[in-house]
C-alpha cells in the first residue's frame, strides 16, 4: 500500500471560502479530472478581496511545519501548481517545496498572479513582482495574463500587441526557464485570445467568443485545467483549447443565472464534463 499510487497535484495558493477562486476552485476542478488535489494554503480568506469587506489570516508561519508532515509521509507529486503570494517569504517557501518534492516526473505550473489591465494588484509591491522571476525560473508551464508577462520581462504594457510582439514576450520568458507559456485573456474585440508558445513549435492564438465580462477566479479555473491536463499527458495546445472552451461555457451559464461578478463562475454546472 502506498500514498503515491494515485496522481497528485500540490496547489500552493490562498484559500477563499466564498467567491470561487484560488484553492476552492482548484480542489473540485483537479479532482474532477481524476487527480488528487493537495492544498498548501498561504492565506485563508473568508471571501476574496474583491468584496468590500473580508476576513483573512496569514498562514505563512505554519507552512514549514505543515510541509514537514508531508515529508514524513514521503509524498510524491505528479504536478505542482502555484498561484497568489503575499510576501517574499511565501515565494521562498514555494521554491523550497518545489526543490523538495519535484522529481523527473513532476510538472510545475506557475500562475504568476500579480496584476491585470497594466497595473499590479493593490496587495502586490513592485519588489515582490520582481522577486517572482526567481519562481518563474522553476516552472515547466507559465500561465500569465498580458500584464504579468510584461511585468516579468520588464516590457511596457499596451492593451493590444500583435503576434510578433507576443512571441518576443514569450521568448524572453522561455529564456528564464519555462518552455510552455500561455498568455491568457487577450482582448480581441468580440473574441478573447490565449497565445500559446512552446519551445520548438510555431506559436498560435486560441480564441473563444467573449461570453461576458471579467469575473473573479476565471484564471484559477484556467490554470487548474492546464495543470491537470499536463499531468494527464494532454498536448499543451489542446489543453489550452480545453480550458478556454470550459471557461467560456461556464461564463455564459453564470450570466444566464444572474450571478454577481464577485461570485466567480458557476463551474459546478459543468464539472462532470471535465
Amino acid at each position: 500500500m502506498s500514498h503515491n499510487n494515485q496522481k497528485k497535484i500540490a496547489v500552493i495558493n490562498d484559500f477563499c471560502g466564498f467567491g470561487r477562486c484560488s484553492v476552492s476552485v482548484s480542489l473540485p476542478v483537479i479532482s474532477a479530472m481524476k487527480i488528487q488535489c493537495c492544498p498548501v494554503p498561504t492565506v485563508i480568506f473568508s471571501n476574496h478581496t474583491g468584496f468590500e469587506s473580508f476576513y483573512y489570516t496569514d498562514f505563512t508561519s505554519h507552512l514549514d511545519a505543515y510541509i514537514r508532515e508531508w515529508e514524513k509521509l514521503d509524498l510524491r507529486f505528479s504536478g505542482i501548481l502555484t498561484g497568489f503570494f503575499g510576501s517574499r517569504e511565501q515565494v521562498d517557501i514555494a521554491k523550497r517545496f518545489i526543490n523538495r518534492f519535484r522529481d523527473e516526473n513532476t510538472v510545475v505550473t506557475v500562475d504568476p498572479v500579480m496584476g491585470d489591465y497594466g497595473r499590479l494588484y493593490p496587495t502586490y509591491s513592485g519588489r515582490l513582482a520582481e522577486y517572482m522571476s526567481s519562481l518563474t525560473s522553476r516552472a515547466d508551464i507559465l500561465t500569465p495574463n498580458l500584464t504579468e508577462a510584461c511585468i516579468l520581462t520588464g516590457t511596457g504594457y499596451r492593451e493590444r500587441m500583435d503576434e510578433a510582439e507576443l512571441t518576443e514576450l514569450c521568448e524572453k520568458i522561455a529564456g528564464m526557464g519555462p518552455k510552455k507559456i500561455v498568455i491568457s485573456g487577450l482582448e480581441l474585440g468580440d473574441e478573447l485570445g490565449n497565445f500559446v508558445f512552446e519551445a520548438g513549435r510555431a506559436p498560435r492564438m486560441v480564441t473563444e467568443h467573449r461570453a461576458g465580462p471579467y469575473r473573479s477566479g476565471t484564471g484559477d479555473v484556467f490554470a487548474s485545467i492546464i495543470a491537470a491536463d499536463a499531468v494527464n499527458g494532454v498536448d499543451f495546445g489542446e489543453s489550452v483549447r480545453h480550458a478556454s472552451r470550459f471557461v467560456a461555457k461556464c461564463i455564459r451559464r453564470t450570466e444566464e443565472m444572474g450571478i454577481p461578478r464577485t461570485d466567480g463562475i458557476c463551474f459546478e454546472e459543468y464539472l462532470k464534463e471535465l
